[in-house]
């Protein structure tokens, strides 16, 4: 038996990094998928490629992949199990979550990689 699946969104994705006080540009909020958290110092915010912010700092070419779900919020260990075979492949991760599901943000050049590790820890991985 499977464990979760895991598919690939089609668009490479760029993760900024902005002061905390900054606003957040329109064009974040009209993009297809966007994903924004904010701390006490920093405002992050995970745009497709094609959205061109400034920034302090920015990381560009990041794939997603999404757990298929919804995901109940009582389930336990999914991102640590996930997180634990792309650690031991050696492969680098961002991840953001929202109510019903995780999405991991792996490098462009690492994603084949990282379904085949996956694959291979029994997951389905639709690329």
């Amino acid at each position: 038996m499977a464990n979760q699946t895991l598919a690939a969104l089609p668009d490479t994705f760029t993760i900024y990094s902005l002061p905390v006080n900054a606003q957040i540009p329109s064009q974040v909020l009209n993009a297809p998928l966007y994903f924004i958290g904010k701390t006490h110092d920093e405002l992050s915010i995970v745009v497709p490629q094609t959205v061109k912010l400034e920034s302090d700092e920015s990381d560009h070419n990041w794939r997603v992949l999404e757990i298929l779900g919804p995901l109940d919020l009582s389930m336990v260990g999914i991102m640590a199990q996930i997180g634990s075979v792309l650690a031991a492949a050696k492969i680098s991760i961002f991840v953001v979550s929202t109510f019903e599901t995780d999405y991991f943000l792996i490098k462009q050049n690492n994603l084949k990689s990282a379904a085949i590790a996956l694959e291979n820890e029994r997951y389905k991985v639709i690329l």
